[in-house]
């Protein structure tokens, strides 16, 4: 199968210098697109990330910004449409985990999470969706997790968090149907990121593939669903069979 061409296409990717983010941006490239690369703290990996995009032969723009925080969405966005163009496909990557017990959790910590993880989605995709609605053509890609659709044993906020992004997801692409502008989830499983490979309690024996998953795997999807103008609502399981409910 061939994925239809994003030439001509910008792709904004929030923290899009590492890992699945990475991954995701340089897929899109190779699919046609121009890339913005969002980062908040490790600048290295994005301008690494945005030469590997020129390198394929697209532009690339490296964008900061705490996507949590709604002046920072409205400086990155602007710098985006003046350095690229309006975006066209947003990916919702970025993201933080805690790993807390119940009696560790905090108000603070929780208020964290939601913020980074959550209201990060609604304020990115509130900053580009009158552009793509005028455009009569957007794809919004968030990224949530298998914790949202089987809990978590060490992480509650982290899991309704991207249990949110699920219903945001649903809800966005239902209002936006019949609009051009999709809207679609990823939920990794086990991943071989940074995190998964700091954290001893995961063990490749615990996906029922037998592997962890690879971050490419992750981007094939993203890149399926920015070309796809009929899959909308859905939230894509890359998880190796670790979750199969619906």
């Amino acid at each position: 199968m061939t994925h239809p061409s994003l030439s001509g296409r910008v792709a904004l990717v929030t923290g899009g210098g590492r890992c699945i983010g990475k991954a995701i941006s340089l897929a899109l490239a190779t699919a046609g697109a121009d890339v913005a690369v969002n980062y908040v703290s490790r600048e290295d990996d994005a301008q690494a990330t945005a030469n590997a995009i020129r390198a394929a032969g697209r532009r690339a723009l490296v964008v900061k910004g705490d996507v949590s925080r709604s002046a920072d969405v409205a400086a990155l966005v602007a710098a985006v449409e003046s350095g690229l163009g309006p975006v066209d496909i947003l990916v919702n990557n970025a993201g933080r985990a805690l790993f807390e017990s119940i009696e560790q959790m905090s108000e603070a910590s929780w208020n964290e999470v939601i913020q980074v993880n959550l209201s990060s989605v609604f304020l990115m995709t509130q900053a580009v969706l009158p552009g793509m609605r005028a455009r009569k053509w957007g794809r919004i890609i968030n990224l949530t997790s298998v914790a949202a659709q089987a809990g978590s044993m060490m992480a509650v906020h982290y899991a309704a968090a991207k249990a949110g992004v699920i219903a945001a997801t649903k809800s966005y692409a239902r209002m936006l149907a019949k609009e051009g502008v999709t809207v679609n989830a990823i939920s990794p499983a086990l991943i071989a990121t940074e995190m998964v490979a700091s954290n001893p309690n995961v063990k490749p024996d615990m996906i029922p593939v037998g592997r962890f998953g690879k971050v490419e795997e992750c981007a094939d999807v993203a890149v399926l669903l920015a070309g796809n103008a009929y899959i909308t609502g859905q939230t894509i399981g890359v998880n190796g069979g670790m979750y199969l409910g619906s």
